[in-house]
């Protein structure tokens, strides 16, 4: 398995932002480049696959998924994700780009959190053509011959583009975390748990920097989530484990440790509990399925 960090840069579409659009693999990468995309690897950036027609298989986060018509995948920063082996007959753009682009659009966009825990987003008829528009234009500036497009005009459309995503995502939600003070806060549990994951921060300190009672805090995260907040931060960290596992060879010990584990047989109790395999197990199918 690859950590693909430097990856975009190899396939970036712009001198200066770190940025790719690609309509129907029009510009194929190398063919080294290719075959890390069309196996299972760790996404260091932002990554948007949108299916304008046909239909094709994507593996996110160990699971496949099938991308049809007005359909976006995404892929966010430290998933596992494999592209698809065939586009035969289907309409399709893909976007990338990473931190550093993202910090330079005027505004935050919620569903880059995935407080909802989506894989995929459906988009009504007149968003589809919007969005099928922007990443159009999008396309058009980057790889005109004549001349290399400014910087302004691409973020003005990357941040049309990833505002039609934001509002496609909470439609489909049935939520808006702005007018939804829960699912704000919700949203925020999650960024305190990425943010210190591998502490495994005990649900009262969540709760205080969240302005939360403990029983505040579990209401919020039952409702969205259906389960505790401590059964959540579990699961993200089994996750974790899996991610890890699938790109990089570690002992037990080392593996519990890295996440925070003081214990390594109760880390091996619960991930086998989670997953239904031990560690060792998923180990090697994990090698076997990256070829290693």
């Amino acid at each position: 398995m690859k950590d693909t960090k430097g990856l975009l840069q190899q396939i970036r579409h712009h001198d200066t932002l770190v940025l790719t659009v690609n309509e129907n693999c029009t510009k194929p990468p190398s063919e080294r480049v290719l075959q890390t995309l069309l196996q299972p690897h760790k996404l260091s950036y932002y990554y948007f696959v949108f299916m304008d027609q046909g239909a094709a298989t994507y593996m996110a986060d160990l699971q496949n998924v099938i991308l049809s018509d007005s359909q976006l995948l995404m892929g966010l920063p430290n998933q596992v994700f494999a592209n698809s082996y065939s586009h035969a007959r289907t309409q399709h753009f893909k976007v990338g780009f990473d931190e550093t682009t993202l910090a330079l659009l005027p505004q935050s966009y919620s569903f880059l959190l995935n407080p909802h825990q989506l894989t995929t987003i459906t988009f009504n008829p007149a968003s589809k053509q919007r969005v099928k528009a922007l990443l159009s234009v999008l396309f058009q500036l980057l790889h005109a011959s004549e001349r290399r497009a400014d910087v302004p005009i691409l973020l003005a459309y990357l941040n049309a583009l990833l505002t039609e995503f934001n509002s496609a995502y909470f439609e489909q939600s049935q939520q808006k975390v702005r007018s939804n003070p829960r699912l704000a806060k919700y949203a925020a549990f999650k960024q305190v748990v990425e943010n210190h994951l591998t502490e495994q921060p005990e649900i009262y300190t969540i709760a205080e920097e969240l302005s939360l009672t403990p029983s505040g805090l579990y209401s919020v995260v039952k409702e969205f989530s259906g389960v505790s907040p401590k059964e959540w931060i579990t699961s993200r960290l089994i996750l974790e484990a899996q991610r890890k596992l699938q790109y990089s060879s570690v002992s037990v010990k080392e593996l519990a440790y890295e996440l925070g584990f003081n214990d390594p047989d109760y880390f091996s109790r619960v991930f086998k509990k989670r997953t239904g395999k031990s560690v060792r197990s998923f180990l090697t199918e994990g090698h076997d399925l990256s070829g290693k």
